[in-house]
């Protein structure tokens, strides 16, 4: 059974600041008791009750008692991993919420990622004031600047966090960060410290799982639409014309399937849950030459992690500082096949490759997004001045929740070839389901 438990380092003990902002209402507080269903589909051929409230999220938002008294705590914001929009606007939420609303007056940020918080390290961090992040959430990146690796001696990690009298630290990353974050929870708990540990999911490919979306993740397909219009814009401006654009997505295709349905001008669309050949009969480059002799255009969406099997063979690969297998580049080694392709057949054809990944990474957050990452940060200091730990604000079912974070990296989130959303996808495209040899 999937554990929803979240822990927490101590009973709550202090009115929370809130009270006397919100008039003494108890209406905007929420209780430990109120739960989201993980499962919320229920059948009504089955007579009784059959919803399983053990699989459940505790629902977040504040809390009436917080265990940390706000004048005698220092918070820190630490980001990790590759770039992704909105990463600025969620901690602008954190300060500005944990400045105004809770009135803690010491923040800092640890810069470029777990490196940060080594001992050792030579960058500093520095303070967070809402004067220091009041324009930030209109830039995309970090303003803490980010890096992969930094968790090889995680108690020197946990040591220096002690050192520098943090209670709190805020982990924005995916889920190599998280789990570096669950390390830390662990090994504060174990050595008795006062240390809540709460995550923000970010992760700009949307695999992480127990959680509806992650952010930056809508400006990335909303930005990817963007390369995909283009290409079909070239496409269909020559003869033959052929569009390629290859998107973000190492082990999960829902940018590429998302922004393929945004603009349903994909005819092609290739993602790493889906194996695909390319050459034989019932291959795709069959089935696109057959495309171009009918239509006379097309445009073919493919994630960075698909086709990875055709290319790398039976040699190991090699690993970032994060764990990671480095992709080879599937959207070269298409361009070329597909190139060569109709060159061997005769076939006059026009490509054009384009790869947006670094341009969409890079950008700031769309107004939606950004709404999403300001209540993600609210929702992150709720969490932690309560005491609670080891977790990640999440949303699911439009309701934000509280996900323990060894939930939450069990298991990767990927694009289910059986589901209706793949179906969909399917529709949008035209493409056959069963592109193989």
């Amino acid at each position: 059974m999937k554990n929803f438990t979240i822990s927490s380092i101590g009973e709550p003990q202090f009115d929370s600041p809130l009270r006397k902002k919100f008039g003494y209402s108890a209406h905007p507080f929420v209780s430990d008791e109120k739960r989201v269903l993980f499962d919320p589909v229920i059948s009504s051929e089955k007579q009784g009750n059959n919803i399983n409230i053990a699989e459940s999220f505790e629902m977040a938002g504040p809390r009436e008692k917080i265990f940390f008294d706000p004048s005698k705590i220092r918070c820190a914001v630490v980001t990790c991993g590759g770039l992704c929009p909105g990463i600025n606007d969620v901690i602008r939420s954190i300060v500005m919420t944990s400045h105004y609303h809770y009135g803690i007056q010491s923040m800092l940020g640890i810069r470029y990622g777990y490196q940060g918080l080594r001992p050792d390290n030579e960058f500093p961090p520095v303070e967070l004031t809402p004067e220091a992040v009041e324009d930030i959430h209109l830039d995309g990146g970090t303003i803490l600047g980010s890096s992969r690796g930094g968790t090889e001696d995680m108690d020197a990690l946990v040591e220096n966090i002690s050192r520098l009298g943090i209670n709190i630290l805020y982990t924005i990353g995916g889920d190599g960060t998280q789990s570096g974050a669950h390390k830390i929870a662990q090994i504060a708990a174990s050595k008795g410290l006062n240390l809540a540990v709460v995550g923000i999911p970010k992760t700009i490919d949307n695999d992480i799982s127990y959680i509806q979306k992650s952010f930056g993740f809508e400006t990335a397909f909303s930005i990817a639409v963007e390369a995909i219009t283009s290409a079909h814009v070239e496409s269909k401006g020559a003869p033959n014309g052929i569009g390629l654009v290859k998107l973000m997505g190492r082990h999960s295709g829902f940018i590429a399937a998302n922004a393929t349905l945004a603009m349903n001008d994909v005819n092609f669309l290739l993602i790493p849950e889906v194996p695909f050949d390319l050459d034989g009969p019932n291959g795709f480059l069959a089935h696109l030459e057959a495309r171009i002799l009918k239509r006379h255009h097309a445009v073919i969406c493919v994630a960075e992690g698909a086709g990875q099997e055709l290319l790398s063979g039976d040699k190991e690969l090699e690993r970032d500082a994060s764990g990671n297998i480095k992709l080879q580049d599937i959207g070269v080694y298409l361009r070329d096949r597909i190139s060569a392709y109709f060159k061997s057949k005769n076939i006059p054809a026009n490509l054009k490759y384009i790869d947006p990944s670094y341009m969409i990474r890079s950008a700031p957050a769309n107004p939606s997004d950004s709404i999403f990452c300001t209540l993600l940060g609210q929702n992150a200091v709720h969490a932690a001045m309560a005491g609670k730990t080891d977790l990640l604000i999440g949303c699911w079912n439009n309701i934000f929740t509280h996900v323990p974070i060894e939930l939450a990296v069990s298991t990767r989130k990927k694009i289910n070839p059986d589901s209706h959303f793949w179906y969909n996808v399917l529709q949008a495209t035209g493409q056959n389901p069963n592109m193989k040899n």
